[in-house]
């Protein structure tokens, strides 16, 4: 399994080494070494909480000297694909990193160890945790997959380089308005900050789409729940993915959502959104060059944005449809892999993370908003420090009725394919948007049959 590693004096280290947590170089779950010290495989996907974790894991093991935290992190995408290869296979790490879109899969298949009887037998208070994250991991059979680690919305993220450059304010960009018929000031906004080679903006009569040095908006387009995509925007009109948190009768097929599609497909093809062909592996290379002032993105990525050394970013809160302005909300949670050796030891490290002390320590390294209102407060004192503004995530995290799910339920990874699929299909020109939606919406629900 690939490691993050990094270069000092010439040699290469594992990164956690660095910080004293094992890099382990075994395959496969938990080993005893001859010591009696066991060692936990931890999962992860993102890099950049990479640092935090080592923090927690170096403090866990001063508290259980018996227990060794081997962390492994991979990229988004070829984590899930060797997480369930090495499931199946029976090489999993004894704990990982868990998505709400994701576990019931996993449990479906029986491959998660239900955590109730040890919540139950610790008397853990999950009570804890903001905005009841502690539900969403736990189903209709009263089994519970995993316990909440953190929260994240979706806002506006601008290059102040470009925005400045066109005379636009932060108050301007934080109270947008949007609808699917004119696109309300959104779309005045993005053509504003669109500009062609002749240096004539999207305003402009003139403006020659076929030969545009700025677009005012990028979107990713690799993301088939359309979290930093079309989610938010869909739900401001009034629009849900299904009839609630657990149903499978989607909606792909409601027409607003295909108005909503329509919209975003008639602002990549008038040249106020970078062209599909550019963005189907991210938004990252557009936005970063500065060939983009605007992008869609997640509370998760505030430092990369912040850190990127070659401009400043702010941030602002979504556009407000006719239905309000709208946020999914994730939270993600950490999973312990049935065929883990070492349960209990597994279960210690859970239990560790989902405490106060854990993320607080989380929280201090100002890279995510933990589901602890303790750790929430120790990531806004990080980013306070920096000043960095980060409310309009905050704001759009505690307004009411401003947040939504994604559907929990089984048959994402099919779920997925089909949706990529489409989305490809509608941007590449491929095939008309509402026969698109609605012949996908159709494969889709067949899944539940």
């Amino acid at each position: 399994m690939k490691k993050t590693t990094a270069f000092i004096g010439g040699a290469l280290i594992c990164a956690a080494a660095l910080t004293g947590v094992s890099c382990g170089g075994n395959g496969g779950s938990s080993e005893k070494k001859s010591s009696g010290t066991v060692t936990i495989r931890y999962q992860l996907w993102d890099s950049a909480q990479l640092p935090a974790y080592q923090a927690a894991a170096k403090a866990f093991m001063e508290k259980n000297p018996n227990i060794k935290i081997d962390i492994a992190q991979l990229g988004w995408d070829d984590y899930w694909t060797g997480l369930q290869t090495e499931m199946v296979g029976g090489s999993a790490g004894d704990v990982f990193t868990d998505h709400l879109a994701k576990y019931l899969d996993f449990a479906g298949k029986g491959q998660l160890e239900d955590l109730a009887p040890y919540i139950k037998r610790d008397n853990v208070d999950t009570s804890i945790y903001m905005n009841d994250l502690e539900k969403l991991w736990q189903t209709k059979d009263g089994k519970t997959y995993g316990l909440p680690k953190d929260w994240d919305t979706i806002c506006i993220v601008y290059n102040k380089h470009l925005t400045d450059t066109a005379g636009v304010s932060h108050e301007e960009l934080n109270n947008l308005t949007w609808n699917y018929n004119d696109g309300g000031s959104f779309e005045t906004m993005i053509r504003r900050l669109s500009i062609d080679a002749n240096g004539r903006n999207g305003l402009d009569p003139a403006f020659d789409k076929n030969n545009v040095a700025q677009y005012g908006l990028v979107v990713s387009h690799s993301d088939d729940r359309g979290q930093a995509q079309f989610s938010g925007l869909a739900y401001s009109t009034g629009w849900t993915y299904t009839d609630g948190l657990y149903d499978s009768n989607y909606h792909y097929d409601d027409p607003r959502f295909i108005s909503t599609i329509k919209w975003m497909k008639k602002m990549q093809d008038d040249g106020y959104s970078a062209p599909y062909t550019e963005t189907s592996n991210g938004s990252a290379s557009i936005f970063n060059s500065e060939k983009a002032a605007l992008v869609f993105d997640g509370s998760w990525m505030i430092g990369t944005y912040k850190n990127n050394g070659v401009f400043d970013v702010g941030f602002a809160r979504l556009p407000e449809g006719t239905a309000g302005r709208k946020s999914m909300i994730n939270g993600l949670g950490d999973s312990i892999w049935v065929g883990s050796k070492h349960k209990e030891e597994a279960w210690q490290w859970v239990k560790f993370l989902a405490s106060r002390e854990s993320q607080e320590i989380i929280g201090s390294y100002g890279v995510v908003f933990p589901a602890i209102q303790s750790g929430v407060d120790k990531a806004l004192e990080t980013y306070s420090s920096k000043n960095w503004d980060v409310t309009a995530f905050t704001d759009e995290a505690v307004a009411d009725n401003g947040t939504f799910l994604y559907p929990i339920l089984d048959n994402s990874v099919k779920i997925g394919q089909i949706m990529t699929r489409t989305f490809d299909e509608i941007f590449l020109g491929q095939k008309e948007v509402e026969a698109a939606l609605k012949d996908s919406n159709a494969e889709v629900k067949a899944l539940f049959k």
